[in-house]
């Protein structure tokens, strides 16, 4: 056997490695739909929602309540969309939807998540609203790069974006809504458009 058939052997096994080690179902347009979700609903918390100059969103008013079931909707939406295209591609390349990689993959995304959760849910319990957005964006982008070793197509570099996004909300104050949209929004479907196209050419 030549030194050639050596290396390509060797680059199979890798391969097979990486698989079983790395969740690599994940559809880019779950992505893309997160960020038309987040978009969508941004317009009618703007519309509907927010409160007119002045006048401030307090934890116990009806207004707030509401934002809390469209932010609820937005990310019940985009769970089931991910878990249908992911399931859909993982059926198609014959792979498991659910197994070890995937459970490490959970767990490692949500604790920084619901870690987060629960940090915002206690400062706006002492009426600190101001940084909502930005820990939104920060232990998001925790979450993501937390979980980014148990899965392919660079994650990372989306959470990456949206620990500077939510820095640079926090260092701007007022502007947590605009940051939100484009974390949550704009980097989505970014970044769901480069996986797609990319699972288009493979």
């Amino acid at each position: 056997m030549s030194e050639q058939d050596y290396l390509k052997d060797i680059s199979e096994i890798k391969n097979l490695m990486n698989r079983s080690s790395r969740f690599i179902s994940l559809s880019g347009l779950s992505g893309i739909f997160a960020g038309i979700y987040a978009i969508i609903g941004a317009a009618i918390a703007y519309a509907y929602l927010f409160p007119k100059p002045g006048e401030f969103l307090t934890l116990h008013s009806w207004n707030f309540k509401l934002l809390l079931v469209l932010l609820a909707s937005v990310l019940l939406l985009s769970i089931i969309t991910a878990y249908l295209l992911t399931t859909q591609r993982a059926k198609r390349n014959n792979e498991k939807i659910w197994d070890t990689t995937t459970r490490r993959l959970l767990i490692n995304f949500l604790i920084p998540l619901v870690t987060g959760g629960i940090y915002i849910i206690i400062k706006l319990n002492s009426q600190h609203y101001g940084l909502t957005a930005s820990l939104m964006l920060i232990f998001y982008g925790l979450a993501l790069v937390n979980a980014s070793k148990y899965t392919i197509g660079n994650v990372k570099y989306l959470g990456y974006a949206q620990i500077i996004t939510g820095l640079i909300c926090a260092a701007l104050p007022g502007y947590g809504f605009w940051f939100w949209l484009l974390g949550f929004g704009l980097f989505h479907i970014i970044y769901g458009s480069i996986m797609y196209l990319k699972e288009r050419k493979s």
